[in-house]
């Protein structure tokens, strides 16, 4: 089951958003996710990993992102197989967005914005409304 958390606050976001995910991993899921916005760069990362938490965590602090700002997300796949790509958050120019649920009509949306010109990286839905 998809589980998603928000920080915004005077701490690094990257500790509770992590924090918050692996409280959420007895629900289950298949890849997870983490967004942080660096206010005075103006920037956002994004890294998302297949696989356990421990295994986006690792990557992660690798370099962690700097701001106080951010969203994560554990993922179940509804649309696209599990994968680093497809894994939210998804990223649409300046919007990063995590969604639990099922876009019914992702299919019609998807090719309407891509016969406008719009093109895609992942499988799922939830970057339709990205």
């Amino acid at each position: 089951m998809c589980g998603i958390v928000g920080y915004i606050g005077d701490k690094e976001a990257v500790y509770p958003l992590l924090e918050g995910l692996k409280k959420l991993e007895y629900r289950g899921y298949d890849s997870a996710g983490i967004a942080v916005f660096d206010e005075e760069k103006n920037h956002i990362s994004l890294v998302k990993r297949q696989g356990k938490i421990r295994v986006l965590e690792d990557e992660v602090l690798k370099d962690p992102p700097r701001g106080k700002l951010g969203i994560a997300h554990t993922r179940w796949a509804t649309h696209g197989k599990p994968s680093d790509v497809n894994a939210h958050p998804h990223r649409a120019g300046r919007i990063v967005l995590v969604h639990n649920g099922i876009i019914e009509n992702f299919r019609e949306l998807r090719e309407e914005l891509q016969a406008s010109g719009r093109s895609f990286l992942s499988e799922t839905d939830t970057e339709v409304l990205a």
